[in-house]
């Protein structure tokens, strides 16, 4: 079997779901599961929905309208016949979420958030299944969250594998054309949880595991896996092929077009990863395999906006030793707040970190009462792979240097711009 995963933006508009039926024309869809995300942007609209519920605000019922005209508006542009039986099982899942929001008594955010969100994915995926089938490309739909089996960690689900591979080995038609959802599962009282943002692409990971797929194949909007965010650096070139274990260096220092966790189990039954273009399909995209760590041998930029610099010095001038860096970082976890890069002499300790939950405010009131606390906001974390003296220049190029370290393979530079 073939897993295939197209994310939201290859889904957003009736013209992006034709699309991918053309794309399936080209590439095969026997023995193939397709793995897609809620569609455009609808994971964010329904995060809006979300926010008016606790808010109890009195936008609740249009922000849950605008989902719903969206998805309407779809809907009209890929069926002539409002009679279709898609009409029926779309306001049939609109029925079941507002039923939700009316009938339950959880103050838990996380768990109302996954029980909410999780109606973009089995939307999109309905429409999509339907539209199959009506333009004549028979197919099996199925819910996700009947075959990955997770704890009950809401918003971050661990995945259950031993139940996961029972009930994918034994649910799953093999021969068919599948539809599911990505970033969902279930807990044990079969409550939806989600796997983490752009946990699509590691839905896509479990099923190939489970399955012993020969690839998997993330559809993109991008030719493949660049050496640099096109957006940020001139002349980025594709990668033709990166090793499991190169991808997962790359993922770990931040780039995005791969999930960290999607590789791990590829990597364990050296299940090959596609990364290839939804535009052109038949381009040979990027491979993540067994090989070379990188064709061509170039540097590889990752850039990180928006970081937060710290540096902490004894307050007594004493040496920071392994118990203080110990504290720092159960705090540092404790606030939740992911750190990039370390670099410590005797009296200072400092941090590369992401605020990503906005808890720097509290942790600096805790950690002021032990160290002397300075730190530069809005700061940007280079990292270079294979990194040469022309990749430093052009980084470094009109920019403030806060911190540099130089390991074997990799350069990373805190700077202000």
């Amino acid at each position: 079997m073939r897993i295939f995963k197209f994310g939201g933006a290859s889904v957003k508009d009736a013209d992006g779901i034709k699309n991918v039926f053309s794309v399936l024309e080209k590439v095969g869809h026997q023995e193939t599961l397709l793995v897609i995300s809620a569609m455009g942007k609808t994971t964010n609209a329904l995060e809006l929905v979300i926010k008016n519920y606790f808010d109890k605000s009195n936008e609740l019922h249009s922000s849950l309208q605008d989902v719903r005209k969206y998805h309407n508006q779809i809907l009209l542009d890929l069926f002539d016949d409002e009679e279709n039986d898609v009409f029926y099982a779309v306001n049939s899942h609109f029925a079941d979420l507002e039923y939700f929001l009316r009938s339950n008594k959880s103050p838990n955010y996380n768990f109302v958030y996954d029980q909410v969100v999780c109606y973009g994915e089995i939307i999109s995926t309905t429409i999509v299944s339907h539209y199959f089938n009506y333009a004549g490309l028979k197919n099996n739909w199925i819910d996700v969250r009947n075959f990955i089996k997770t704890d009950n960690n809401y918003r971050d689900a661990d995945v259950d594998w031993e139940k996961t591979q029972q009930f994918i080995s034994k649910g799953v038609k093999k021969k068919s054309l599948n539809i599911t959802q990505g970033f969902l599962g279930s807990d044990e009282n079969n409550f939806t949880t989600t796997l983490g943002r752009e946990g699509s692409d590691y839905t896509a990971a479990i099923f190939a595991y489970c399955l012993n797929a020969e690839s998997v194949t993330i559809w993109k909007d991008v030719p493949g896996v660049m050496n640099a965010d096109p957006r940020f650096f001139e002349n980025a070139i594709l990668l033709n092929q990166i090793s499991y274990r190169e991808a997962i260096e790359l993922a770990f220092y931040g780039a995005s077009v791969i999930h960290p966790k999607t590789l791990q189990p590829l990597q364990k039954k050296e299940i090959p990863l596609f990364v290839k273009s939804f535009i052109n399909p038949l381009l040979p995209g990027t491979s993540v395999s067994k090989g070379k760590d990188l064709e061509p041998q170039t540097p590889c930029f990752i850039v990180k906006k928006g970081q937060l610099l710290l540096s902490l010095s004894s307050i007594d001038f004493s040496f920071i030793m392994e118990e203080n860096i110990s504290e720092i970082f159960s705090l540092l976890h404790q606030y939740k707040i992911k750190t990039s890069l370390i670099q410590n002499s005797a009296i200072s300790f400092s941090v590369c970190v992401e605020d990503k939950f906005g808890n720097f405010n509290e942790l600096k009131t805790i950690l002021s009462k032990k160290f002397k606390v300075s730190y530069n906001e809005n700061v940007s974390l280079y990292t270079i792979r294979h990194f040469d003296e022309k990749a430093a220049k052009t980084v470094e190029k009109d920019k403030t240097v806060l911190v540099k370290q130089i390991s074997r393979e990799t350069m990373q530079i805190v700077t202000k711009e």
